[in-house]
């Protein structure tokens, strides 16, 4: 019997891998931008027409090819990158596979310039993966791939192609998401003969951000730098105050290499647990920084997936991160349009809460039992007095600035914080009442009742049925003196019936945001110099003050540099 299997010919080999590297123009810019960063290239200039269709160019200043070694790049496999199987797992270059490169040449009208210094190099012409031409060319160092009519010879192929709008953003997105990994290195984008992206070499990565996303956008995102185990975090996350369902941006880096993870993504998003609305979306930009042998970057075509050894741990430790950043006093919500370009990792500026507030002179901060007493003292920044605006905000005179603070916010995020803690532990003390009180309830009340009857007693409420529709108070919580048990528990357990708070999934922390809200002092309710500076101690003892349960700001803050630009001293 004749043979069935045969070796296929290097070009239906390069379409295939062509099927795998490059499956629209972006994915094939992609390559090309990616080898010329590789390259040490210090400028990049990008030039596309059609959304990549008509023309994909990418010019480099980087190290260049001799003729030898650019006749062999256009071969399967060919690679500076790499040497052996080992060097697999130490790879820090985009890319190793020697692949790209011969992909888009067999589907593509391609042509190649390179110089290793100025003066002579070589240029190459290969039309449908057939090298046509070799010969010289006056050009300055570096490397120009002009890549022409891309799947021409695979009609099936270009047939699937998206419109050129589309196929421009996607572009657009590959380019942006490589200027955003470099900021060192100098990235123009020209669109159709207009120039969408502009980005100087040399930028950090603030600046770049700014390049790249725009000052509005970056100017709510606030500084990431946390490490655990074998991670460290950094970057940057959106201040919850600022997130929303829709808009979001995010960005994720292992080692200086992009990559998509949805499960870092909702790993980071847990961190905003409590902290924002369950429907709004955070914008991240994140860089895992991990030793090499730790993460596996050789598990997909395109180099957008990577594997983790530790991937539990590095969930733990983004979360944590998170966590951290928006619980510093950058994460507060700025007055107005003020918005101050965040400080990457972890300077100054995105440090302690309590330190960003009172400065070098930072208080004590306990866990203060309600109705107890701090005495002031003269090291106490506090112990000044304190401003209550229209009943409802607390202000004072900070290091650099002015603090506003939302006293029914800051309770709330007290009582959160201390509930939650009651839940996970042995509960709350109770009051038992003198004279019980009986309330009456509607049946969707009551159901509410029975659902978390558990859960009201570890916080402090001794609920038995009367009878009907009615439930009797026989022991009730005192988180504060201007508690009002039974208001409390009405509103809550509508709300519960109601199914405020709806969003959260987790059953213990809607409960507990639900008693926070109906439990916390209330707006337009006057409070003493002692009752506000113990709000503001127990406030700065909690793991996330500028936020309350809802999302909204806890603390605003007006800098003096503020004051003074709309005074124009500055």
């Amino acid at each position: 019997m004749p043979r069935r299997i045969a070796i296929l010919p290097d070009a239906v080999a390069d379409q295939i891998a062509a099927g795998e590297v490059v499956a629209r123009p972006a994915s094939a810019l992609k390559e090309l931008v990616e080898n010329a960063i590789d390259a040490g290239a210090t400028r990049v200039r990008i030039t596309i027409e059609n959304g990549g269709k008509t023309l994909i160019e990418v010019a480099d200043d980087g190290s260049g090819m001799g003729r030898e070694d650019a006749v062999l790049s256009l071969d399967r496999h060919a690679t500076s990158k790499i040497r052996s199987a080992a060097d697999l797992t130490g790879v820090t270059t985009f890319g190793f596979r020697g692949e790209a490169l011969p992909a888009i040449a067999s589907v593509s009208r391609l042509t190649l310039s390179t110089a290793e210094a100025d003066g002579e190099g070589t240029e190459l012409q290969v039309v449908g993966g057939r090298l046509e031409h070799v010969g010289p060319v006056a050009r300055q160092r570096g490397t120009t791939v002009t890549v022409r009519s891309l799947f021409f010879n695979t009609p099936a192929r270009k047939k699937f192609l998206r419109s050129a709008a589309s196929e421009s953003r996607a572009s657009y997105e590959a380019v942006a998401t490589l200027a955003l990994a470099h900021p060192a290195v100098g990235i123009e984008y020209v669109q159709d003969g207009q120039a969408r992206l502009t980005a100087p070499p040399g930028q950090d990565e603030t600046e770049r951000l700014v390049s790249v996303w725009g000052r509005d956008l970056v100017g709510t995102l606030v500084g990431v730098d946390h490490a655990a185990g074998a991670f460290r975090i950094s970057g940057f996350v959106q201040r919850p105050g600022d997130a929303a369902p829709t808009g979001r941006r995010t960005q994720l880096f292992v080692n200086g290499r992009p990559f998509r993870d949805p499960f870092l993504v909702r790993a980071a998003e847990a961190g905003y647990r409590a902290a924002i609305h369950p429907g709004d979306r955070p914008t991240l930009y994140l860089r895992v920084d991990v030793a090499v042998e730790e993460v596996d970057v050789n598990v997909h075509p395109s180099k957008m997936e990577v594997r983790f050894r530790d991937r539990i741990g590095l969930e733990h430790t983004v979360e944590d991160a998170v966590r951290q950043a928006i619980g510093a006093l950058v994460a507060a919500a700025p007055v107005g349009d003020w918005r101050p370009m965040p400080v990457p990792h972890g300077s100054a500026e995105g440090g302690d809460l309590a330190a960003g507030l009172f400065g070098d002179d930072v208080p004590d901060l306990p866990e203060l039992e309600s109705g107890s007493s701090t005495p002031a003292g003269a090291s106490d920044p506090l112990a000044g007095p304190l401003t209550q605006l229209f009943d409802t905000y607390i202000v004072y005179p900070a290091a650099e600035g002015v603090v506003f603070v939302d006293q029914h916010s800051a309770h709330e995020r007290v009582l959160y914080e201390a509930v939650m803690r009651a839940l996970a532990g042995s509960g709350a003390p109770a009051q038992r009442l003198l004279l019980p009180v009986a309330i009456e309830l509607t049946d969707e009340e009551l159901d509410a009742v029975e659902q978390h009857q558990e859960a009201l007693e570890r916080v402090g409420f001794g609920v038995e049925e009367f009878g009907g529709n009615t439930v009797v108070l026989q022991a009730v919580p005192t988180p504060h003196p201007r508690f009002d048990a039974v208001a409390c528990f009405r509103e809550m357990v509508a709300d519960l019936a109601r199914g405020r708070f709806g969003g959260w999934a987790n059953p213990l922390e809607r409960f507990g945001a639900t008693y926070a809200c109906r439990a916390a002092v209330k707006a337009g309710q006057r409070l003493g110099q002692a009752e506000m500076r113990e709000l503001l101690l127990q406030l700065f003892a909690t793991e996330l003050p500028p936020h309350d349960v809802h999302g909204r700001s806890t603390i605003v803050q007006l800098p003096r540099e503020e004051l003074e630009r709309r005074f124009g001293r500055r």
